[in-house]
């Protein structure tokens, strides 16, 4: 498995925090072609203390970044919830987990959970289970590979979501004001 991630000309390391399941998925891209590498979870709940479960996390994160070797870690971002407190645990999860990252120096690009759901599925309401289903036949993975945790799929999904924003070109800038647009056109505002 290992000589897979060498010969990948990228890969990309997703994360799903979470304070009971943190689930991980890691993108190899080959060319244009993106193949999952590996995906699993960090299992929490045995773990009682929650600045324990954090040490956890931000362990094994360290972990994946030095077997793996990620160019980029793409993040699912907290979803507001409406309760306070599951979203402090959640943004602390999310934080040790990039905290890892940039020990290592890999850069950091955050996806909100729609927006992942919206890349891969086409709906940025679809279930967790729709995620799984959508990455099994865009990556082409047998089912019985895919018998995890759905914070494991959801985590490759952050990965192929940051494949596919990554490709895309940058969006041409526009003028910062009257006097901007002026001075880069100043054939279409000749004779006012």
């Amino acid at each position: 498995m290992l000589e897979a991630v060498e010969k990948a000309d990228r890969i990309i390391l997703g994360i799903d925090p979470g304070t009971n399941v943190t689930g991980f998925g890691v993108l190899g891209i080959y060319g244009k072609t993106p193949r999952m590498i590996s995906l699993g979870v960090i299992e929490l709940s045995k773990t009682g203390d929650h600045y324990m479960r954090l040490s956890h996390i931000h362990k094994r994160v360290s972990e994946l970044v030095s077997e793996y070797l990620p160019d980029e870690l793409a993040i699912e971002a907290p979803f507001f919830g409406k309760n306070v407190q599951s979203m402090l645990k959640l943004g602390r999860a999310q934080g040790v987990a990039i905290a890892a990252a940039i020990a290592r120096e890999v850069p950091i690009t955050e996806y909100e959970p729609r927006k992942i759901k919206m890349a891969i599925t086409g709906n940025g309401a679809a279930s967790k289970e729709q995620v799984c289903e959508m990455l099994r036949r865009i990556l082409d993975i047998p089912a019985e590979a895919l018998r995890t945790k759905l914070d494991a799929t959801d985590a490759l999904a952050a990965a192929l979501c940051h494949f596919y924003e990554s490709g895309k070109p940058a969006a041409a800038k526009g003028p910062k004001s009257w006097k901007d647009f002026i001075a880069r056109n100043p054939d279409k505002v000749s004779g006012l």
